[in-house]
């Protein structure tokens, strides 16, 4: 009779560690797809303004400046590595899977309930973990017995390789920032070029002219509409991303070792940024 009790007790819900974990999504980010969007309609609004839309566009200068930016900076990097970063550039326009906020209270979650009723019994919410790839791996091994030194080694190496595979992808796009106004200035050269060798025919002059002119104005938009802020906000994802990592490190290392969820709360606290703390058991 006494066992029953026992085991009725333990089996009863908890409000905290019975909730079931939600799935984090990855959402377009607003404010880069909204700015985008915003930066380009108020430079074709400027355009239909000061007068025809058609004179700002010219196949030449597209060809020039465009396709030579994305060739050149290919030229700087290996065919794998292009391939290994466009998954990073897709972070640029998405929203951080995870914030460390809601990190920390998830690894709080799992770390009430594995305090609670055994860390084996967290096998239930590893379905539910499985679009947090780095939570999933981590738990995973420590659920299977491994020891919790390599599991720190394994998740340590892992944050430093996505890190790094984040930067290089930042570094591409700051490449193509960079290539972009020269590609721009190259055009304008070769638009003057054009322009002083048909001096002696008039109708030719305003076409090379405006190649000359156009080059430039691509060049700029690409480096500082599009390239520079998809790689400052790649940076910022990136750097969102190994926090809210290194806090599930910290957070299965803790479970592994068994020590008090209270404690974990408090050291997570101390990663956390000013203002975004947990009061996970207040």
């Amino acid at each position: 009779m006494a066992d029953t009790t026992q085991s009725g007790v333990r089996d009863r819900p908890n409000s905290r560690s019975s909730r079931r974990l939600e799935s984090p999504r990855r959402n377009l980010d607003l404010a880069t797809f909204l700015g985008l969007i915003a930066a380009g309609v108020l430079i074709v609004a400027a355009i239909l303004l000061s007068g025809s839309a058609k004179a700002f566009f010219d196949v030449p200068s597209v060809l020039m400046v465009v396709l030579g930016t994305l060739a050149i900076t290919a030229v700087s990097y290996t065919g794998s590595e292009i391939r290994r970063a466009f998954p990073s550039f897709m972070q640029a326009l998405l929203r951080s899977s995870t914030e460390p906020t809601e990190a920390a209270r998830r690894v709080l979650q799992l770390s009430d309930k594995a305090r609670k009723v055994g860390l084996l019994q967290l096998q239930s919410d590893l379905a539910s973990l499985r679009t947090q790839p780095f939570l999933y791996r981590t738990l995973t091994q420590v659920i299977d017995g491994m020891p919790i030194e390599e599991v720190e080694r394994n998740a340590q190496t892992e944050i430093m390789a996505t890190m790094v595979s984040r930067q290089q992808a930042a570094s591409m796009l700051r490449r193509a920032a960079e290539v972009a106004p020269a590609m721009g200035l190259i055009g304008t050269l070769v638009g003057l070029v054009q322009m002083l060798g048909s001096l002696s025919s008039p109708e030719t002059i305003g076409p090379s002219m405006s190649v000359a002119l156009l080059t430039t104005l691509y060049g700029a938009l690409m480096a500082n509409v599009v390239f520079l802020p998809l790689a400052n906000k790649l940076e910022r994802n990136a750097t969102v991303e190994q926090l809210a990592h290194q806090i599930f490190a910290t957070g299965i290392s803790s479970m592994g070792r068994q020590e008090n969820p209270r404690r974990l709360e408090m050291l997570l606290n101390t990663m956390l940024p000013t203002g975004g703390q947990v009061r996970y058991f207040d």
